[in-house]
């Protein structure tokens, strides 16, 4: 418990549950996306689903990873469609 303490006062912390839901999820749609932008020939799709894959990396808040990640799975389904 105290190597915990010396992390947070690093100011590195542990992700929430539902951060850690959020990027498995957003990489799975990513992943999905990607794949079949690349069957089709869709090279939009193809980047929205890199994008979806990689920007839980750069966003420690999860109230955004779960805005931005809703806002790309929209395009996603808006360019499957």
């Amino acid at each position: 418990m105290n190597e915990l303490k010396q992390f947070e006062s690093l100011g590195l912390v542990l992700p929430t549950p539902a951060y850690i839901l959020g990027a498995i999820l957003f990489g799975i749609i990513g992943w999905v996306a990607f794949r079949r932008g690349r069957k089709t020939s869709i090279s939009v799709l193809e980047w929205i689903g890199v994008a979806l894959m990689i920007y839980p990396y750069g966003v420690s808040e999860t109230w955004m990873l779960w805005l931005v990640g809703i806002a790309l799975s929209g395009l996603v389904y808006a360019k499957w469609t």
